[in-house]
């Protein structure tokens, strides 16, 4: 190629478009996005991508983002939530909150929250959770679940034997399956955005 490729400003781009559209670019948007007349040179760069580890290619050919993808948000220090407390801020480390939050990512997913049964533990409306599915859960455990064909976020209890579902909200009562209640996952995580 006669002109240098500049793979770290080039990666950032992609990253730019894959965090307002959930996705790698295609073929033809890499080529679009760089204004390059062939569909070969944006092909050059997503090559060059893969070989770095930056992306992956998934079982039918679809560039998928790895965790090296993925920027880290750097960990300043600790902050004190009860008395106000004297530390100046420095570089710790680097975090992905991917690698933070969620260690199988394979059986990891999100949810938006709406409702507020779950208030007294903190999942307020417009919140997030991550939940991970095939996970065995713990009584007292919030889980997502299938009661008598309806989805639902609650803790997961049991009594004389039997599991039901309880709000962390004193006005919704307990949960009793009538048929039957399917735990499709345990939430992991709750995230929330101030901004």
């Amino acid at each position: 190629m006669a002109k240098r490729l500049d793979l770290k400003n080039a990666l950032q781009t992609i990253k730019d478009f894959y965090y307002r559209n959930q996705r790698i670019p295609s073929l033809s948007e890499t080529a679009g996005i760089f204004n390059y007349s062939s569909r070969n040179t944006a092909l050059y760069l997503l090559n060059k991508l893969v070989e770095t580890g930056y992306m992956t290619r998934g079982t039918k050919g679809r560039l998928l983002a790895t965790p090296k993808f993925h920027d880290k948000t750097k960990l300043l220090g600790s902050i004190s939530a009860g008395f106000p407390a004297p530390e100046e801020e420095e570089l710790r480390q680097s975090l992905s909150l991917d690698e933070f939050l969620i260690r199988k990512p394979s059986a990891t997913y999100m949810l938006e929250v709406s409702g507020d049964s779950m208030i007294g533990a903190g999942i307020l409306p417009k919140d997030f959770v991550l939940v991970e599915k095939g996970r065995t859960p713990a009584l007292g455990d919030i889980v997502i679940a299938q009661v008598d064909g309806e989805w639902t976020m609650k803790y997961y209890r049991m009594e004389n034997g039997k599991a039901y579902l309880q709000a962390a909200n004193a006005k919704y009562p307990d949960i009793y399956a009538k048929e039957e209640l399917v735990i499709a996952g345990v939430v992991i995580s709750c995230v929330r955005n101030y901004a």
